[in-house]
């Protein structure tokens, strides 16, 4: 392989512990996924003994963590499959689409929530606040212990970020639903109970918002939102023997995987050196693994910065 041709090539040292973070986040998805389904049928039967719509609403919203956690389960299998010639950077955008269709789900059910709350405000019903809060407090318990589960692997992965969202908007919904109930206990406020319904919603709702951003920029290859690219686009300017750049991506295969591409124009040193002090300079300042550098002859020099 001539110099050029190894220039040219697609350097690729990347390592990002794939293999250990799924396992741990498996782990974590499944544990909270037993949990959740214990006591979502729990909720049901509380919720229909007591007339709560809350705990109606929480109980749907937990069948909805279930999809959640499950979708998960199946994105992060799915995602462990090798690399293929058609899919050369193999099945880890799955994890992401599971995020997508997760912050979809929660919109949903924001949506149906506000609508049973609207008929309950229009017929009014009564209420055993005294149970509700009773199974209201068993469901905060379960919630709790299965954020503490998730919490581990929430930075580290959109997908399991999505589903420790869905429970953290489940937990406040048992805390909405144990104040409602107090409220119905000691003062005979069944509206109480539609209101907390409605406060789910909106605490819903605000959980999803920022997932379906995180995730569409992820599908959309846009710039990752702890990345500077000016920064790295200065950075790599001052590289000694660089006279100029164009061409600069940087993107998000998935979680915790991003990657890096550039084009870099350079004539007075051995451009191999050159190749090997920017991929480090982007590795160790920017924690980038991943990154394709092409370094070519640079017979009309760019002005450091950047050309077009």
């Amino acid at each position: 392989m001539s110099t050029d041709e190894r220039l040219r090539t697609h350097v690729h040292t990347h390592s990002h512990g794939g293999a250990e973070h799924r396992t741990a986040s498996r782990k974590r998805l499944g544990w909270t996924l037993g949990l959740v389904l214990l006591y979502m049928v729990a909720e049901v039967a509380g919720g229909l003994l007591t007339n709560s719509l809350a705990l109606l609403s929480d109980a749907g919203h937990m069948l909805s963590d279930a999809g959640s956690l499950g979708l998960a389960l199946f994105a992060l299998w799915i995602a462990a499959r090798p690399r293929t010639p058609q899919r050369t950077f193999g099945y880890h955008r799955t994890e992401i689409l599971a995020a997508l269709v997760n912050g979809a789900t929660l919109v949903a059910i924001s949506v149906f929530i506000v609508v049973e709350a609207w008929g309950r405000f229009q017929s009014p019903e009564p209420v055993r606040g005294g149970p509700m809060m009773v199974v209201a407090a068993g469901g905060l318990v379960v919630n709790v212990a299965s954020l503490l589960i998730l919490h581990g692997g929430r930075d580290a992965s959109l997908n399991v970020r999505g589903a420790w969202l869905h429970v953290l908007s489940d937990t406040l919904g048992s805390v909405q639903a144990i104040a409602a109930g107090a409220l119905i206990w000691a003062f005979g406020w069944n509206w109480a109970d539609p209101v907390a319904s409605l406060l789910i919603a909106v605490l819903v709702v605000w959980s999803a918002w920022a997932l379906l951003r995180d995730a569409v920029n992820v599908l959309m290859e846009a710039t990752p939102s702890h990345v500077d690219a000016r920064e790295i686009e200065r950075a790599i300017g001052e590289v000694e023997g660089v006279d100029g750049l164009h061409d600069l991506h940087v993107w998000t295969i998935t979680s915790g995987f991003d990657s890096l591409s550039v084009h870099v124009a350079s004539s007075g040193r051995d451009r191999d050196a050159v190749l090997e002090d920017v991929r480090s300079m982007v590795r160790s300042r920017f924690g980038i693994e991943h990154s394709t550098v092409q370094v070519e002859a640079d017979e009309a020099p760019c002005a450091n910065g950047g050309c077009e």
